[in-house]
């Protein structure tokens, strides 16, 4: 079989899209709250900001404005999963009920095909607010905004991403092996809010965890120390992009190990 180019998904991905939001678009009060229930979400975060640091100049050294950029860093890095990778929530309903076979029959990567059926769009409020969050705290602290400054943060963003990317994909995929695999996915989506807080606030053993087993200080911590703290990057930050691609790469391999020993439900 002629193997398939980045064009050919590139161009089904993109009727797929269209078909999912038309199909949005006709129940527009429920994208409507749903957006303006993310946006209020995110709103009640900040706050959650602004009444800590009426008590607290810093914490550990990290100033409002920079917590704010971490905040916003955060929201942004976390948008690709939340728009691109929200099927992820449905895998386990496909698997229990033998509807994911259909998905092993197509002539297309299984991974794709099943991935790019939904968009949420409502991620894309979260991905404005993040961005004003962001230029907002980036003024406020006197960053300069160069070419390169501009280059790095997009770099570190896209593969901070990949990182929570990783940790959804390998807690849907779990529904393979595990019957309550929502629990999985529960506890990993509860652990993207300890993503917006510096890793030194902590105590020395979530440090190790939130680094090398749960490695969610790359979705916001590592990656923005080459913007905040450039005089003082340690290995880590560097190597971000790295663990980013290579978390994606193992946790797809997962995904796909599962999908591949799916057979149905056997009924």
């Amino acid at each position: 079989m002629k193997r398939k180019g980045l064009n050919f998904y590139f161009r089904i991905y993109c009727k797929i899209l269209a078909q999912d939001l038309k199909s949005k678009m006709s129940y527009r009060a429920d994208f409507i709250i749903s957006t303006i229930g993310m946006i209020f979400t995110n709103i009640a975060g900040f706050v959650s900001f602004w009444i800590l640091f009426r008590n607290f100049s810093e914490i550990n050294g990290w100033s409002y404005y920079e917590m704010l950029f971490l905040y916003g860093f955060s929201l942004i890095s976390l948008t690709p999963v939340q728009c691109f990778f929200d099927n992820n929530w449905s895998l386990r309903m496909y698997v229990y009920s033998g509807d994911f076979i259909k998905y092993c029959f197509r002539p297309i990567n299984l991974f794709f095909y099943y991935q790019s059926e939904v968009f949420d769009v409502k991620g894309l409020g979260q991905f404005a607010f993040g961005v004003g969050t962001l230029v907002y705290a980036w003024v406020k602290i006197g960053l300069a905004c160069t070419p390169l400054a501009v280059l790095k943060i997009i770099i570190f963003l896209i593969t901070a991403s990949l990182i929570m990317i990783a940790v959804m994909n390998a807690a849907a995929a779990t529904c393979f092996w595990i019957t309550n695999s929502f629990y999985v996915m529960d506890l990993a989506l509860k652990f993207k809010d300890y993503a917006k807080y510096p890793i030194t606030i902590f105590s020395p053993v979530y440090r190790f965890i939130f680094t090398f087993i749960m490695p969610i200080a790359f979705i916001a911590y590592y990656p923005s120390l080459v913007i905040l703290r450039p005089d003082d990057i340690p290995l880590l930050s560097w190597l971000s992009p790295l663990f980013g691609i290579m978390f994606f790469w193992l946790s797809y391999k997962f995904w796909m190990l599962g999908a591949m020993k799916y057979s149905g439900t056997g009924s």
